[in-house]
This record gives C-alpha cells, sequence and structure tokens, in this order.
C-alpha cells in the first residue's frame, strides 16, 4: 500500500516535490466567485448574509446571533463524557499556553535614553468553525484558547446553521466551554466577509483564525491584509520514524489517522527495518477494513503513502528535516536523544505511546500546524498568534545634541532632507 522507496539524493527531492504537488493553485472560478461573496457581503451586510445563508445553506434565518438558550440546550443535547474530556483538554491545553506569555523590556542607556517594547493583545478575533459532518470541537479550544491566554478582549465565533437553523451542538458545547464571548449563524465565505469587513450585527475583527473548505481558505487569503488570519492549511501530513523494535501494529495505526482526513493526506513511514516495513503493511491490510473511511485511506495510502529504508535512525531524521512534515513521530528508544536533531517539524511526538492523536485532542500542544514543507519557516498556532509587539523610545535633549549630527549624516545620505532637517532644527533651536 505504501510507495517503497530506497532513499537517494535524487529521489528525495523528488518526494518532496510530489507532496508539494498535493497543494494546487486556486481554480480561478473558485477566486471570482469567492470575490463577488466578498463584495456582496461588504456592500450590503446582513442583508447579503441573511440571502446566502438561504441560497448556500437552504435556510432562512431571523437572526444571526445564537441565543443563550441555544447554548444552553447544546449542553443537554450531549453526552456528560463528552463535556468531561472536553474540560479536562481545555484545562491541559490552557496550561501549556500560558508557558507562551511573554513581556515587554525596557532597557535604559546613558543620558537620559531608554528604550523597550511593549506585548500587547489584538483587540478582536474571529473564529470560523465549520459546521455538519466536518465539525470538530477540537478545533474551538485550539484556536480559542490561545487567544484567551493572550489576553485578547473579545473572541467570537461564525459558524454553518444546520438545517434547522439550530448550530452542531457539541460545537456549541465547546464555544462555552473555550469563553466564547458570541456565536453568530453564518459560514462560508459570507462569514470571513461579516468577520473581515463587519457587518450591522457582527463587528469587524483584527483576526480570523479556524479551518474551513477551499471557500473559506480561498476568502481568508483574499482579505489578509484588511485582517490578519492565522495560516492557509493544506492536507494533512504525518511522518513516522520507527526502528526495528517499533510494533507495527502502531506503526500502521498512526500512519491511517491522518490518511483518512483527505484523499490528499500524506502518510510517510521512515525506518531502519526492512523487516518493519513488511509487517506494517499487513497490519494496514488489516487494520484498514475494520475503519469507518476505508476508501479514504486506502486512496491517501496509495497516492501520497511512502516507506523509505534508511540506515541509521540520524539519515531518517536528516530526510523527515527535508520535508518538513506537519506531525512527527519519533518511535525509537530514547527519544529525546533526537529531539535536538529535528529542525523542521509542525509538532513532534515522542515514544512509543504518544500517537498523534493527542496532540490533536487531549494532550496540550497546540493542533493547528504547519502544512505542506512550511513548517521550515512558520510555527504551530499559539499564543504569539494572538499579540502584537509595539517598540517605544524616548530621547534626551542631552542625547540628541551628542548624537544628532550622526543622525543627520545616514538621512543626508539617503536623500531625505525632511528626515535630517527634523533632528536639525532641534540642534540649532533647542528648547526655543
Amino acid at each position: 500500500m505504501l510507495n517503497l522507496m530506497e532513499i537517494t539524493e535524487s529521489n528525495k527531492e523528488s518526494l518532496i516535490s510530489e507532496l508539494k504537488g498535493r497543494v494546487t493553485e486556486t481554480e480561478q472560478e473558485i477566486i471570482s466567485s469567492v470575490n463577488s461573496i466578498l463584495s456582496r457581503v461588504k456592500k450590503d451586510g446582513d442583508k447579503a448574509l441573511f440571502e446566502l445563508t438561504k441560497s448556500f445553506d437552504k435556510v432562512e434565518l431571523k437572526t444571526l446571533e445564537v441565543s443563550t438558550f441555544e447554548i444552553d440546550e447544546c449542553f443537554n443535547k450531549v453526552e456528560k463524557e463528552f463535556i468531561e474530556a472536553l474540560e479536562e483538554a481545555k484545562a491541559n491545553i490552557k496550561e501549556y499556553h500560558e508557558k507562551q506569555k511573554s513581556n515587554g523590556f525596557l532597557m535604559t542607556k546613558d543620558k537620559g535614553v531608554y528604550l523597550g517594547q511593549r506585548v500587547l493583545p489584538l483587540e478582536r478575533v474571529g473564529v470560523y468553525v465549520p459546521g455538519g459532518t466536518a465539525a470538530y470541537p477540537s478545533s474551538v479550544l485550539m484556536n480559542v484558547i490561545p487567544a484567551k491566554v493572550a489576553g485578547v478582549d473579545e473572541i467570537v465565533m461564525v459558524t454553518p446553521p444546520d438545517k434547522n437553523g439550530g448550530i452542531n451542538p457539541y460545537i456549541g458545547v465547546a464555544a462555552r466551554i473555550a469563553g466564547i464571548n458570541k456565536i453568530y449563524k453564518v459560514g462560508g465565505a459570507q462569514a470571513v466577509a461579516a468577520l473581515a469587513y463587519g457587518t450591522e450585527s457582527i463587528k469587524k475583527v483584527d483576526k480570523i483564525v479556524g479551518p474551513g473548505n477551499i471557500f473559506v481558505a480561498t476568502a481568508k487569503k483574499l482579505v489578509f491584509g484588511e485582517v490578519d488570519i492565522d495560516m492557509i492549511a493544506g492536507p494533512s501530513e504525518i511522518l513516522v520514524i520507527a526502528d526495528e523494535k517499533s510494533n507495527p501494529c502502531f506503526v500502521a495505526a498512526d500512519l491511517m489517522s491522518q490518511a483518512e482526513h483527505d484523499k490528499l493526506a500524506s502518510s510517510i513511514l521512515i525506518t531502519t527495518s526492512k523487516e518493519l516495513h513488511k509487517r506494517v503493511e499487513m497490519e494496514l491490510e488489516r487494520q484498514v477494513k475494520t475503519l469507518e473511511r476505508e476508501e479514504i485511506i486506502r486512496t491517501s495510502l496509495e497516492n501520497f503513502g511512502s516507506a523509505i529504508i534508511c540506515r541509521t535512525i540520524e539519515e531518517c531524521i536528516n530526510i523527515s528535516n527535508s520535508i518538513a512534515p506537519e506531525h512527527l513521530e519519533l518511535m525509537v528508544d530514547d527519544p529525546m536523544k533526537y529531539l535536538g536533531m529535528v529542525r523542521n517539524a509542525g509538532s513532534v511526538f515522542l515514544g512509543r505511546y504518544c500517537p498523534e492523536p493527542i496532540g490533536d485532542y487531549f494532550g496540550g500542544t497546540n493542533h493547528v500546524l504547519p502544512t505542506s514543507g512550511t513548517a521550515r519557516f512558520f510555527s504551530p498556532l499559539s499564543v504569539d498568534s494572538f499579540i502584537k509587539k509595539s517598540s517605544f523610545i524616548y530621547y534626551s535633549e542631552e542625547a540628541l545634541m551628542e548624537n544628532g549630527e550622526k543622525i543627520i549624516t545616514l538621512a543626508s545620505k539617503e536623500g531625505l532632507t525632511a528626515h535630517a532637517n527634523s533632528v536639525k532644527v532641534r540642534l540649532e533651536n533647542g528648547n526655543v
């Protein structure tokens, strides 16, 4: 089921190119459609949201905002065990993200000079949450909790209505547990437009986060600059580095945990053992028949699944660094020994009993991760995603008099005489 490779420099580049090829350019027809929706919402506000919801979701709403009563009803529709698990996951995620908080600084120099940096939370953030069969309550926690820890003043959520004009109850429960301020029943590109431009009911936000389909992703890309966004996520990925002692049952299960997301998902095994690869193949065939999303898993593994045989674990990690996977599992003895070698990975899972779903749901690390090789330069969603930094500087008269000519020299060499003049007039006139 997995494409077996004996790795060389030439076919390593071929593999990386193939993985990047999963992310295709957005069709012009989709871009045009999304642009039309954005313009319509920007022009007509709530009126456009009601009309587009009726057109796309086949629901005629009277109000966009979800009431407190509706959220209360969500709690009556979900299992007690789900609520308890979500509460514990929230505690783990919050505890982890609290460690990410950073402070500003103040530095002083001679003659009345000081400089510094302030760390400020964004004022208003919008979270997009898919509804229907693609509803992920865990993503509510992952997107909201870092923003809460950062100190964001107001966090609102948009999610598509169901066929009865309500919202997915699991999403509603997760929103209240996470601490969402307001929820609006609107989805698709029109929801992104409402958050980016503002309407009569939905105030403009500073940043939009959260997953969505191709129309949502395209809308986020198009409004970037008007507002900030988290990232444009590609298909999901997992890369498992496993030694000869690894349990093939575990390895196969973990590879399929990401393959079930999408037919374009990538699952890669890099191992030092040809025997392990053979046994993993047998386990894949055995286990996939027991899973609900068998067709998606098979297609994903056949098209974008690979098994790579290396001589050493160090070589395995070097190849992984070139691929820069979203999820990396180090299923080896003493995984901490190798962690320092890992340069490029969205999130790293250490040991034989740390499967990727721990990070997706419960462990505390964030599951909003860079994909498609962007872990080379992007980071997971974090508290830093919801702050901005502002610098400040103070110069006394004495300090300016001492350094003013140097500033004038630098400005003059760039031909910016008005810059130079703003210093020059102070040197010539002082406090006059």
